[in-house]
């Protein structure tokens, strides 16, 4: 675990998730209002299972004292190929510094794991959050119909090395 601040100043743990997390991340992504409306169909039936969580490098955000270790939010990082697969804050929780946090600690564990470099397949509701942490816009992802009807921006997250 590596406890960090938040901007607000709160504590926030981040943590491997595990199986008995699955639930709670799940309803994380089909609860988030980014996904109201037309882009709701990306994530209707979406499920973050126990086995997602064991196969890639899954982390939450945890918050301590008034949040009462509730997840506020979480990333995972594909190694092969190179991929930021999820990040989601909780709605609540935004604009507190821990897409950021979750982002800091995302690129430490692909430094970890040798990675100069993460492709990340945006939502376009989060594409200025992207470029405000110096991710590179580098193409277009194309509608995926029926699930993605739109297509998304697609960047690339350097990772610099120590």
């Amino acid at each position: 675990m590596s406890p960090r601040t938040s901007p607000s100043s709160q504590p926030i743990t981040i943590r491997r998730a595990v199986a008995r997390d699955a639930k709670r991340l799940t309803r994380l992504v089909r609860g988030s209002r980014a996904y109201e409306g037309k882009y709701e169909s990306a994530v209707a039936g979406y499920r973050v299972g126990p086995d997602y969580i064991e196969a890639h490098r899954t982390f939450v955000a945890v918050g301590a004292d008034e949040h009462g270790g509730r997840i506020l939010g979480f990333y995972s990082l594909i190694l092969a190929p190179p991929e930021l697969d999820l990040l989601f804050v909780a709605d609540e929780a935004q604009r507190r510094g821990i897409g950021r946090l979750l982002v800091a600690h995302m690129r430490s564990e692909a430094r970890a794991a040798g990675l100069d470099r993460v492709k990340v397949v945006s939502h376009r509701p989060a594409e200025n959050f992207y470029h405000r942490i110096g991710a590179v816009r580098t193409g277009t992802a194309l509608a995926n119909p029926p699930a993605v009807p739109w297509d998304r921006p697609e960047f690339e997250i350097r990772i610099p090395s120590e």
